[in-house]
């Protein structure tokens, strides 16, 4: 079982008091599979980036963190992206986005998807009219090889201008997901709607398995056999933009660990979804108390 992650890379520079005090190599699937690959998850990454200063700073990351770039797509025309995170009060971040991309997008062959390896994917990077059809190809191979596909839309209110002309992908990309795991703001903005309950009645027409985080809230589980909340612990936090990246990482690695098939999820019992959304809690929480991106090597060390 391997994981295959296909989205966008970017530098996070984050800003405190309008003041950067961080840069990291980043992005929703990047940021997930930095995290497994610290734990020798076997991990290949397909995405695109400059061929300058910062893309190389990105490669580099991925190889010291065990991720393959045999499928990272490196162009001369443009330049690697860049995100501005604004921490608030609460160290919630609210982004500016700052892109230059040629018009000749992932132009690589992709790796082989096998049954039960891990597709991962998301965001505006898989919906985006310019990547779609390449990302349909990728979900295509996934779905029709019985691979477990995880689909974490991560939908920000940057895109809200676009949503009539994208939420058919949105919902296109449900159909495929055998999980899909999203905040509470990502619903807000696809929906217009604040009760998970109602954000399920939408989703479990195209998935039956759906996940829903709410910070200090808690974590809402739903599956078409039972729905369970989880509470988050109490802890001082230095930043979120991280914090959903390594909680799909943390889901990951539990299906991972526990050896569970795509044949299993339609009916994963309570015991292991606990288990599940254990990891998931667990990498999260970790994550947000640093201004890294992904998990620490002491929680590296202590889950080896």
């Amino acid at each position: 079982m391997k994981i295959i992650g296909i989205g966008e890379t970017i530098v996070d520079i984050i800003f405190k008091n309008n003041q950067p005090i961080s840069a990291k190599s980043g992005g929703s699937t990047f940021n997930t599979l930095i995290s497994l690959g610290r734990l020798n998850v076997p991990c290949f990454f397909i995405s695109e980036i400059g061929n300058d200063r910062l893309g190389e700073n990105v490669k580099q990351c991925l190889t010291e963190n065990n991720i393959s770039t045999d499928y990272i797509y490196q162009f001369s025309a443009g330049k690697s992206p860049v995100a501005l995170a604004f921490l608030d009060e609460k160290n919630n971040a609210d982004y500016i986005f700052h892109k230059d991309y040629p018009k000749q997008r992932l132009n690589i062959t992709f790796p082989t998807v096998n049954l039960n390896d891990i597709l991962i994917f998301g965001s505006y990077f898989s919906v985006n009219p310019a990547l779609r059809n390449r990302v349909l190809e990728l979900l295509h191979n996934a779905k029709n090889n019985d691979a477990i596909i995880y689909y974490d839309p991560n939908y920000r209110k940057a895109h809200l201008s676009e949503l009539s002309n994208l939420k058919a992908s949105i919902e296109e990309n449900f159909v495929f997901a055998d999980i899909i795991r999203g905040s509470d703001e990502d619903f807000l903005n696809i929906y217009e709607e604040s009760d998970i309950d109602a954000v399920y009645a939408n989703i479990s027409r195209f998935c039956t398995n759906f996940i829903c985080t709410k910070a200090e809230k808690g974590v809402f589980l739903y599956t078409k056999n039972f729905t369970k909340t989880y509470s988050t612990p109490t802890i001082k936090t230095i930043s979120t933009v991280g914090a959903g990246d390594s909680f799909n990482a943390g889901i990951l690695y539990g299906l991972k660990k526990l050896n569970i098939s795509k044949q299993e999820l339609p009916d994963l019992p309570e015991e292991k979804w606990d288990k599940l959304i254990e990891y998931a809690i667990l990498f999260a929480t970790d994550v947000c108390q640093s201004y890294e991106n992904y998990i620490s090597e002491k929680l590296v060390n202590e889950l080896k």
